[in-house]
């Protein structure tokens, strides 16, 4: 295979070269961040305790727990999500800031295989099904090459 080719549907560089935006699926969606409660505990953002997420963008919900400002009851779009869902484009203002829920997110299970919730999501926005990841990269421990987009 040349040393140029890409992955079909997310044209994942295999160059060594840093991957483009289109790269990673999550910045042509966006479906989980209007769909999930995106619960945690509040020292993540309270200052106090170390917290980076922005305490003007949580809502509490209980003496120790906070959410995403618009996810509070589920199937709500996170106040921290910027563009349309299902298009080029899409992403997180807070990126950096993010809540734990959200970085632990990913686009694939472990053995490589599509997260069956992101799936779903996916295809409920009429956007192609994710395919496994290459073989190559289906290693539990993480991606083989430095520049393998993780999930938003």
């Amino acid at each position: 295979m040349p040393n140029d080719a890409y992955f079909p549907i997310l044209a994942v560089p295999r160059t060594g070269e840093p991957a483009g935006d289109d790269a990673n699926p999550c910045l042509s969606c966006g479906a989980c961040c209007a769909h999930f409660r995106v619960s945690f505990y509040f020292g993540e953002a309270d200052p106090l305790h170390g917290g980076v997420v922005p305490p003007a963008l949580v809502t509490a919900i209980s003496p120790s727990r906070v959410c995403m400002q618009g996810t509070e009851q589920g199937s709500g779009r996170c106040v921290a999500l910027r563009g349309t869902l299902g298009q080029p484009g899409i992403h997180c203002d807070i990126y950096e800031q993010r809540p734990t829920p959200c970085r632990e997110f990913d686009m694939w299970e472990a053995d490589g295989s599509p997260n069956p919730d992101c799936q779903r999501l996916r295809l409920a926005l009429n956007l192609p099904a994710l395919l496994p990841r290459p073989d190559a990269e289906n290693d539990p421990q993480g991606p083989a090459t430095p520049n393998q987009p993780r999930a938003a």
